[in-house]
């Protein structure tokens, strides 16, 4: 469009606001509460072709599915190729529980496994520690041994299955007893598929599961950088993490800015450890929130696409195009879900979802109607699948390509988000990069900040939150839900000692003595002497202690 008639059209736009609109707001005021997004973006009243990309900035800002820079989606022909990966998050009680709802949820159509760990297993501890006590299989599967990876996943196809597992500090060794779980079924660690999250920054700023000291688990990440890109070449070797930012309380542009300020500092970081950025780029994968303002969701998500695609190439110099691609696991907003009223969760989860798609998600976990008063009953689960299957099948949302882009309000909404993240990567290089920034408390300030305002709104009634502060009803209806018995962890427990009681001591001990030596030498690989211990049945506990020992933990500032 030239430059005449974008000039004509914000002329015409004024004589309409100074005329119709001025009239109509005499007799009719608009509504009090401001218009303007989670991040604090002012919403306009209307949008034109003058607030969109220009056709002559159409190619560097926006393009085509599938090629630099990915605003439109990774893949050429995206869902019409095939659909999001139906990857619904599960854990809890026991491997033999979590076993039987992976069952469940295959036979209802899910196509990919996302595995939740309790506590103690993602503080590395055993579940005889005597802090696990009573946090056993509560929020998730407890695993302390290769072993409880076979009975997570019997009955299953270790090399037809994808596995996402959403675990940070002790990342590593989780990943090794999978590999060791698979190799005992006879699938060789080049045949697996998946993610494992090992995104400790995040940890440190939003979610508080942290064990050991920045600088080292930073080691222990770039150690699975190298080993899975010589090993397991299908396996993502992180997910870089905005869901638990958004879930602390970030903005959307906070959480796209944090996200991708933690994957530079992983990414420099496997250069610095040897990597070609070219050699580990392509398997690193990204997670975020799909958060209740529908638009801004669909921008934020077209935003980071593009974003990361420019750091890639213009700071890392990548050349290869999968490099550049950010691909990214989506899930509802469990912050969002609210135990007043809890029927209206689905709804709420519903247009989060269908922002995921639109926005162009590569897989999707919907949270259940009933996650804000326990973990999702079975029943809960199916009508969060169900809600996916919906909109694949019956919206028509995915038989076109990025179909909201040239809306002039998605696309001026992502350049905004866009600008906005950039103003907050740069503050944090000038902080030195993510970890200076986690160490002096700036990206924690700035997430609790956005939090109490957000509160402060709700409290206020200038965000509603229907149900909670307005359209309240008196008396709640009764709900059946799930409930983990005691007996699991008691369960859990004699496990435990049968496997210590039948493994070979010897063996066990000494993998765990060559790991602590090489773990008290800088820079010494790490995984295979993991994979080693993990072959010896060492626990989670065992293993995750040589490193206590060798790093120390870390305390928050």
């Amino acid at each position: 469009m030239c430059d005449d008639i974008r000039k004509t059209i914000r002329e015409k736009k004024e004589e309409w606001e100074n005329g119709a609109v001025a009239k109509s707001v005499g007799k009719f005021p608009e509504r009090e509460s401001g218009f303007e997004t989670t991040s604090g973006i002012e919403v306009g009243r209307l949008y034109c072709p003058s607030d969109a990309p220009s056709d002559e900035e159409y190619i560097d800002n926006v393009g085509f599915p599938g090629e630099y820079p990915f605003t439109r989606g990774v893949q050429p022909t995206m869902y019409r190729g095939r659909f999001w990966t139906m990857r619904q998050y599960a854990g809890f009680s026991s491997a033999k529980e979590t076993n039987e709802r992976f069952r469940y949820l295959a036979e209802q159509g899910q196509t990919g496994f996302s595995v939740a760990f309790d506590l103690p297993t993602q503080l590395g501890m055993d579940s005889d520690n005597p802090l696990a006590e009573g946090e056993v299989g509560k929020t998730g599967v407890p695993v302390d041994s290769a072993r409880d990876i076979e009975a997570l996943f019997d009955g299953l196809d270790f090399s037809k299955i994808s596995v996402s597992m959403t675990i940070n500090a002790p990342a590593n060794v989780l990943l090794a007893m999978y590999i060791v779980a698979a190799e005992r079924k006879g699938v060789a660690p080049g045949a697996l598929n998946g993610t494992v999250q090992n995104d400790i920054l995040k940890e440190y700023t939003a979610r508080g599961m942290y064990i050991f000291p920045p600088k080292p688990s930073m080691r222990l990440i770039t150690d699975v950088f190298k080993y899975c890109a010589a090993n397991v070449p299908k396996w993502n070797t992180i997910s870089i993490s905005g869901y638990h930012i958004r879930e602390a309380g970030s903005t959307a542009a906070q959480e796209v800015a944090f996200t991708l300020a933690d994957g530079i500092a992983y990414a420099q970081s496997a250069i610095d450890a040897g990597l070609d950025v070219d050699q580990f780029a392509g398997r690193l994968s990204f997670f975020f929130n799909a958060h209740n303002n529908f638009f801004e969701e669909i921008a934020k998500f077209r935003a980071a696409r593009r974003l990361w695609a420019k750091i890639m190439k213009e700071r890392f110099g990548a050349k290869k195009p999968t490099s550049m691609m950010m691909r990214f696991h989506t899930q509802t907003a469990g912050s969002m879900l609210t135990a007043q009223q809890a029927d209206n969760n689905v709804a709420q989860v519903t247009l989060q979802a269908l922002a995921a798609a639109l926005g162009g998600t590569q897989s999707l976990h919907t949270n259940s109607w009933d996650e804000a008063l326990a973990l999702p009953s079975e029943d809960a689960v199916r009508v969060a699948l169900r809600t996916q299957q919906i909109i694949a099948h019956e919206s028509g949302v995915a038989d076109t390509i990025d179909p909201l882009a040239g809306s002039y309000f998605v696309e001026s909404l992502t350049d905004e988000i866009e600008r906005v993240s950039i103003e907050y990567i740069e503050k944090i290089d000038e902080m030195g990069g993510a970890v200076g920034a986690i160490e002096k408390g700036w990206m924690q300030k700035e997430i609790q900040d956005a939090a109490y305002r957000w509160q402060k709104d709700v409290e206020s009634g200038r965000r509603v939150v229907v149900g909670v502060n307005k359209f309240q009803a008196k008396g709640e209806k009764k709900h059946i839900l799930l409930r983990v018995s005691e007996q699991a962890e008691r369960e859990q427990k004699a496990n435990l000692e049968k496997l210590r009681a039948e493994r070979d001591e010897g063996r066990a001990a000494a993998s765990l003595d060559a790991l602590r030596k090489l773990a008290e030498t800088p820079d010494a690989p790490l995984f295979d002497a993991i994979l080693e211990a993990a072959r010896a049945d060492a626990t989670l506990g065992e293993i995750c202690g040589v490193f206590r020992d060798a790093f120390g933990v870390f305390r928050a500032p």
